[in-house]
């Protein structure tokens, strides 16, 4: 775990790998969206609006996977006090607050010609919003920690704590009686037909890759200005 604590071994793997997601994620996220929305049929009860599942899914997917991974981040920095923990933690949140907005988003316009209307009060569009409320509020506390080159101990117990909210969502389809269609694909496999699956297969995968790459960024840039404020001190002390 601690073999790239040492942040000039983690940034010389960190800048390869921050331009291989990069180009690999945006490469998926074409193919698999030109299929998706030119190739792919229409559904029999949705029509063409099912083609938003190409953006919405992948979306609400890392929004969770976001906030997973800041709950283990906070985890190992709490636990093992990982340096670079913290600053991972920290690199999550706006991605992951972003993709949450865009989840709620699409969900929005995909919920107007399906359900009628732009908004309802489900289990599941609910819990969205309020994981959103979360990483906003993380972010605040990360802000505020002082901690330049990550995030303070409260912000990191905050980061777990929230994390009791990705089960409700993982699971309000199936607790509450909801508008929301029930889970498609499962660890039993995928009620999904393949000629929708492979497309947004893809398009899973290369949105991962591209929020790896602008987290992998991020902390680049944290640690960038960390060293920056540190030789700066120095030079005033002199």
């Amino acid at each position: 775990m601690h073999v790239f604590a040492n942040p000039t071994r983690f940034l010389a793997l960190a800048r390869p790998l921050t331009l291989w997601f990069m180009v690999a994620g945006v490469i998926l996220i074409t193919l698999g969206s030109a299929y998706g929305l030119l190739y792919a049929p229409a559904d029999r009860l949705m029509g063409d609006s099912v083609r938003i599942l190409y953006i919405h899914v992948p979306a609400v997917w890392l929004a969770m996977g976001g906030w997973t991974g800041i709950a283990v981040a906070s985890i190992v920095q709490i636990a093992w006090r990982h340096p670079l923990a913290a600053v991972a933690a920290r690199a999550m949140a706006v991605p992951g607050a972003l993709f949450t907005a865009m989840g709620l988003i699409t969900g929005s316009i995909w919920a107007r010609p399906t359900w009628g209307t732009w908004w309802v009060w489900d289990g599941r569009i609910t819990s969205v919003l309020v994981l959103f409320f979360l990483y906003l509020a993380y972010i605040a506390l990360a802000n505020a920690s002082g901690e330049k080159g990550g995030v303070s101990r409260v912000t990191a117990i905050f980061g777990i704590v929230g994390a009791i909210n990705i089960p409700i969502i993982n699971r309000s389809v199936v607790w509450w009686n909801s508008l929301h269609q029930k889970a498609s694909i499962t660890v039993s496999g995928s009620s999904i037909d393949a000629a929708f699956l492979w497309p947004l297969a893809i398009n899973v995968i290369g949105f991962s890759l591209l929020f790896g790459a602008i987290v992998l960024m991020r902390m680049r840039g944290i640690l960038a200005e960390t060293k920056v404020e540190a030789r700066l001190k120095r030079m005033a002390a002199e």
